[in-house]
């Protein structure tokens, strides 16, 4: 897959007659990101896990927009987009326009190391609160050469890092009792259609389900957001 610089038009073909038409956003291997409309069963057709408090999420829960992102640590176009949703939040989660959700999608038979680095971030949420979820995420991804190349020892740093118990930490770790919280957001991520990441959902009020495939830059998002949020 490789990095595209090119602009999507604005989604105004998810507006019809004043309704908001399920889009179908598609990522093809060394093509543009382009919108295109289906029918409203498309939105029927998508099965995930509804929102909730168990969620990691930030920005408001009652935001207009709500973007589930279904994503795996070793990945690098999750890297890249990881920070895109950074500044995605920057400039429309304070307004309540915008909230994240982080759902995990380790790809195993690439990544054999995500698996375990996803636990290690429901271990740092455990010890440190829903803040420091985001705070671990956000350095996993920020010291990671990405493709299974970070070091497994990097875990336990990044906790000290953070201020967090080390050996509680590592217990935690070890124990691998979050192992299932990762597994059903990874069944969930099936259930909603993905098969690679990073695979997202944007959820409107309206409870249209919007799927986006793949590494959107900030000015792609930007493009959908402004979109949608005129036509809510």
């Amino acid at each position: 897959m490789t990095e595209t610089t090119n602009k999507i038009s604005v989604p105004i073909a998810i507006v019809l007659a004043g309704v908001l038409i399920a889009g179908a956003i598609l990522f093809t291997k060394g093509q543009s990101p382009t919108p295109s409309t289906s029918d409203t069963n498309k939105n029927a057709e998508i099965s995930m896990r509804a929102v909730s408090s168990s969620d990691h999420l930030t920005g408001s829960p009652n935001a207009d927009l709500i973007i589930v992102e279904y994503s795996d640590t070793e990945c690098p176009y999750c890297k890249d987009f990881q920070k895109t949703l950074e500044q995605v939040m920057a400039t429309y989660g304070k307004s309540g326009q915008v909230a994240w959700v982080y759902r995990h999608f380790p790809i195993a038979s690439l990544h054999s190391k995500a698996q375990k680095e996803a636990e290690a971030t429901e271990c740092a949420a455990e010890l440190g609160g829903k803040a420091m979820f985001w705070d671990y995420i956000n350095k996993v991804f920020a010291v990671t050469p990405s493709n299974n190349n970070l070091d497994p020892a990097k875990l336990i740093t990044i906790a000290t890092d953070l201020k967090l118990d080390a050996t509680a930490f590592k217990a935690c770790l070890d124990s691998g009792r979050h192992a299932g919280r990762v597994e059903a957001d990874y069944k969930d991520a099936i259930a909603s259609g993905g098969t690679g990441t990073p695979h997202s959902i944007i959820l409107t009020k309206k409870g249209i389900k919007i799927p986006i495939e793949g590494a959107y830059s900030y000015e792609q998002m930007k493009q959908i957001i402004d979109g949608l949020l005129k036509a809510k």
